[in-house]
C-alpha cells in the first residue's frame, strides 16, 4: 500500500481485469466526471472493457485501477499511445470516482503509475491534458513534475475541447 499525500487513506494500483465492470461503467457513465470532457459517450461497456484489458495482458498500455486500503476501487490512472498530429504521442490519464475524490487517491496513484513507468523505464515523455477548467487535474501535472506547454484546442472523442497541454519528460526531471 501507497500512502496517499496527506491523508490517512493508502492506494495499491493492479492492472485492470475483466471483473472490473462495475468500476468501468461507473467511470465511463458518471456524468459529473465526464463534465469538462464534452459529456458521456454511447458505447459498449463490456467491449470496451474487453479491449482494454486484451491491451494491458499484451502490455501494450497500462490501466491501473486505484485499490483503496480497504479493497474498493476507486478510479483508474491509464498509460498510453496514440496518434495525435501526425505523431505517436504517450499520454497520461486518471479518474477517481466522486465519492473518493478529495482523498489524494489520484494524486497518490499518478506518483505510483509514473514511478512504476520510471522503473521500467518506459513513457520517457508523458503528455496531459485536462481541461482548462479542471484546477485539481492541472493542479496534479504542476505537482508530479509536467511542464505546462499552452492551452489548446483538442480533439477528443469527436469533440473539441478547450484544455491545457502539460509535457513530463523523465530526462529533464
Amino acid at each position: 500500500m501507497v500512502p496517499t499525500a496527506g491523508c490517512p487513506t493508502q492506494m495499491e494500483l493492479r492492472p485492470l481485469t475483466r471483473q472490473d465492470f462495475r468500476l468501468y461503467e461507473r467511470v465511463y457513465t458518471d456524468r459529473r466526471m465526464w463534465a469538462e470532457l464534452g459529456g458521456v459517450v454511447e458505447q459498449d461497456m463490456a467491449a470496451k472493457l474487453e479491449r482494454d484489458v486484451a491491451s494491458v495482458e499484451a502490455d501494450r498500455h497500462w490501466v491501473l485501477v486505484i485499490v483503496t486500503d480497504d479493497g474498493t476501487a476507486a478510479g483508474t490512472v491509464s498509460l498510453w499511445d496514440h496518434e495525435w498530429e501526425g505523431q505517436t504521442i504517450d499520454e497520461i490519464c486518471w479518474m477517481v470516482l466522486p465519492e473518493h475524490q478529495g482523498r489524494g487517491l489520484a494524486s497518490a496513484g499518478i506518483a505510483e503509475a509514473l514511478r512504476l513507468a520510471d522503473e521500467a523505464a518506459r513513457w520517457r515523455v508523458l503528455h496531459a491534458f485536462p481541461a482548462t477548467t479542471n484546477a485539481p487535474s492541472n493542479a496534479l501535472c504542476h505537482k508530479h513534475g509536467f511542464a505546462l506547454r499552452d492551452p489548446i484546442e483538442y480533439r477528443y472523442r469527436g469533440r473539441t475541447l478547450r484544455v491545457n497541454h502539460w509535457i513530463r519528460d523523465r530526462a529533464s526531471s
